[in-house]
């Protein structure tokens, strides 16, 4: 047994292998993809036996010294080191367009390690910053990871933007979101020095439980950033641009190549100079670019034809692909514009500067050069880089005016030289519009007056003026001319696709036309021209609103694609945005990719984009919701506030909405909305009859339906959330009268239990067989 042993030792010994030094053992560890334990490292530098016992005190050594961090399944990592499954978060695209992540939990003091998504059909392709995923990770090396998603997760809350409260219990922050349904503690060592009333960006805390019970509902936030007085109405687009995450500050980087641009040389552009091209907007349109010109036509061969030109902002010259000013636009994909600021998607230097087409300034730009029939029709196109010279910055109201016969002194010189022949060619694809048969909705738009102090002066609908349409159908009228170019050059193209309405919401609408005795014929192929003669038939009653609502609703969503659609509300087969690149990532694609195609330099689509273009669409599209949707809120807000000191006055309305919990209504006066809640209608069981779009009163008879028009009283307005409650009043209630049978109550609790017995049958179509009992309550419950 001796000699066996010791000639076991012997063999042992043979094939020991020195401990490797502490370097050794932490190089190893550093370029590991992935966490090791003590096994790997020891086959690493094969120990074997008693060998791995100095290397486990080394390893403890280590640890105690924060060279190594503790993973789970007992391995080790070198400090900084991700686990091999991670929460991680989108945060942007690099040059190559690939995404990056960094851990959605770092507290380190340093700066995070990349993580590049890997191309993974599962997830990365709808991903877009701020999205998380759990992910596997595979180091590549000290500091850059791999990551393959596994799934989404849902986003984590960790910024809060509210108002600084006092209550009984201390301070609080109560959220500027109406979705949110807690307030936040908020002690007084991290309110910054935050005033009570005060509007703060809070980072939300991790709270601890006290007692072994949960304080989902107490959880804490510290104050990041002071945002002045919330009573002010300046801040109410700021509450809309957090609240929906709207990338606001620039890189460094993309800062510094906006400021280093400068005027781009004539070269080999052709020189438009000397056309009078010029720009018509709004009067508080904040950039300008596009130019406009028409002349006719003088080819004999196309009698009472056009000859006109638009010119659009060469933004390809100043923003390159790959750069920090491209990944800047990319992330915001639009801008998104308020009642008084602008969240632009390219810095001032450029948006306003280089890339604004001042008058009297030289500026590159990318011209759609067409020529049209009579008829309006496109008889042919074509694209050149030029560099242009605006003679006039005009607004609509201006254009109009001097068109009708009163001219001012910038517009009397350019009248019949300048702007009547854009009226002569307006006129022609004004006929092209109605022989298509376009979707025409007559849906004012709200317009936000402020005064020189930033309070709301009024809220009025805009004008729509015939100047409005030209600019229109010339803008249209190029961004087909640019869709056809690129499918002739064979080059990729961002369309803009509209698709056909949903089957099941064109349904619902034929039966409420039915009601209001307008055919629209089951099963018959639905156009823009049907839905639009439909709305020419309604215009006169008093349901025209209602249904120019519902035809809307009807609609699918538009979006950018590669893969084309057509346009169902334009009537076109085929539709790109080519005319606002300074606002729009899409249109900045299309030029890059007419650039390319046409030869006009070394700045247009770079090979690789031809993949990604249905990532981007989709980004793209989404950046535009979230746009849209906060510039939606935020004049929700600054009529809440015009409202605030109206409470108590009764307004004529429209009901837009109806559901089991009450009404939605538009007022005539401020297009706002705002919610009648079951509560505040007058005394009565009311049952939803969905399919009638209808509140119907069991006992008195009372009847509600889309549509109808009813006068209303404001019972509360909320600026921080754009809220606004109303009271309906009863044809027999006195116009200067009180809903007596209102009275406010603990939210969610009936009076009394005949209302919430009656409660629980809201929602069915039918009354009960039998009729309430007077005995049970001398007043009849409401829905709470």
């Amino acid at each position: 047994m001796t000699a066996k042993k010791g000639g076991v030792q012997g063999k042992h010994k043979a094939a020991s292998h020195p401990l490797p030094t502490r370097e050794e053992v932490l190089a190893f560890i550093r370029e590991s993809p992935t966490p090791v334990g003590k096994r790997e490292i020891a086959r690493a530098f094969r120990l074997k036996g008693s060998d791995k016992i100095p290397l486990k005190a080394l390893l403890k050594d280590l640890a105690a010294e924060g060279e190594l961090e503790r993973q789970p399944k007992r391995k080790v990592a070198s400090r900084g080191a991700l686990p091999p499954v991670a929460v991680i978060e989108v945060t942007g695209i690099d040059e190559d367009g690939e995404l990056l992540a960094r851990p959605a939990a770092w507290d380190a003091p340093e700066a995070p390690p990349t993580i590049y998504l890997a191309p993974d059909k599962r997830g990365r392709a709808a991903l877009a910053p701020g999205d998380r995923v759990l992910a596997k990770l595979q180091r590549i090396d000290d500091r850059t990871y791999e990551a393959r998603t596994i799934r989404r997760v849902a986003k984590v809350e960790r910024r809060v933007l509210g108002v600084y409260e006092i209550g009984e219990a201390g301070g609080r922050l109560r959220p500027t979101d109406r979705r949110a349904r807690d307030d936040f503690v908020l002690r007084s060592e991290h309110t910054a020095g935050a005033e009570p009333g005060e509007l703060v960006l809070a980072e939300v805390r991790p709270s601890q439980p006290r007692g072994g019970t949960p304080r989902a509902a107490r959880r804490e936030v510290r104050v990041l950033e002071r945002l002045g007085p919330v009573g002010d109405a300046r801040n109410l687009s700021l509450i809309a641009i957090h609240e929906h995450e709207l990338p606001v500050d620039f890189a460094p980087e993309a800062l510094a190549d906006a400021e280093a641009a400068g005027p781009t040389p004539l070269g080999t552009r052709t020189d438009l100079r000397a056309l009078p091209l010029v720009t018509i907007d709004g009067a508080d349109a904040r950039d300008f670019d596009d130019a406009v010109w028409a002349e006719a036509d003088t080819d004999k061969r196309n009698p009472g034809g056009w000859h006109i030109m638009v010119a659009i902002a060469d933004v390809a010259a100043y923003v390159r692909p790959g750069s920090a000013l491209d990944r800047a636009a990319f992330d915001r994909g639009n801008s998104a514009y308020f009642p008084n600021r602008v969240v632009p998607m390219l810095p001032e230097a450029l948006s306003n500067g280089w890339c604004s087409l001042r008058p009297n300034e030289d500026r590159p730009c990318l011209v759609a050069e067409m020529w049209l029939d009579a008829e309006g029709s496109l008889h042919k196109h074509r694209f050149h880089r030029a560099l242009m010279r605006s003679t006039a910055r005009l607004t609509y109201e201006q254009v109009q005016a001097a068109h009708d016969g009163h001219p001012d002194s910038l517009t009397e010189p350019l009248r019949d030289s300048v702007l009547a022949p854009l009226y002569g060619a307006y006129g022609a694809l004004l006929k092209a519009r109605e022989k298509r048969g376009t979707l025409d909705l007559d849906l004012p738009e709200r317009r936000v007056v402020l005064a020189d102090d930033g309070t709301v002066a009024a809220i009025e609908a805009r004008a729509r003026l015939d100047s409005h349409r030209l600019i229109e159908e010339f803008m249209i009228t190029a961004n087909v001319a640019a869709a056809e170019r690129l499918e002739a050059l064979r080059q990729p193209c961002m369309y803009r696709v509209h698709d056909q309405p949903d089957p099941v919401k064109i349904e619902a609408l034929r039966q409420i036309l039915d009601g209001l005795g307008v055919n629209l014929a089951k099963g018959q192929v639905i156009r823009p021209r049907v839905l639009t003669q439909i709305l020419h038939k309604v215009r006169q009653l008093p349901a025209a609103h209602m249904v120019n609502q519902l035809v809307l609703r009807t609609q699918s969503q538009a979006i950018y694609s590669p893969t084309n659609i057509g346009h169902f509300g334009l009537a076109l087969s085929r539709y790109a945005h080519f005319t606002s690149p300074i606002r729009r990532y899409a249109d900045l694609l299309v030029h890059r990719a007419l650039i390319r195609g046409l030869n006009l330099g070394k700045d247009g689509l770079p090979p690789d984009a031809d993949g990604r273009l249905v990532e981007i669409g989709e980004h793209i599209s989404a950046t535009e919701r979230r746009a849209s949707t906060a510039e939606r809120d935020a004049v929700d807000r600054f009529t809440a506030a015009f409202l605030q000191d109206k409470v108590g006055a009764i307004f004529a309305a429209a009901i837009n909405g109806v559901t089991r919990f009450g009404l939605f209504v538009t007022l005539d006066d401020t297009g706002a909305d705002g919610l009648v809640p079951m509560s505040l209608l007058p005394d009565d069981f009311y049952d939803h009859v969905e399919a009638e779009h209808a509140l119907v009163g069991r006992r008195w008879g009372r009847t509600y339906h889309l549509g109808e028009r009813v006068r209303v009283r404001l019972r509360e307005a909320e600026p921080m959330t754009g809220g606004l409650i109303l009271e309906l009043i009863a044809d027999d209630e006195e116009a200067g009268g009180k809903n007596e049978g209102w009275k406010p109550s603990r939210p969610g609790r009936p009076r009394h239990k005949a209302g919430k017995k009656a409660g629980k049958k809201v929602g069915k179509k039918h009354p009960p067989k039998k009729k309430p009992s007077g005995k049970r309550s001398k007043k009849p419950a409401r829905r709470r």
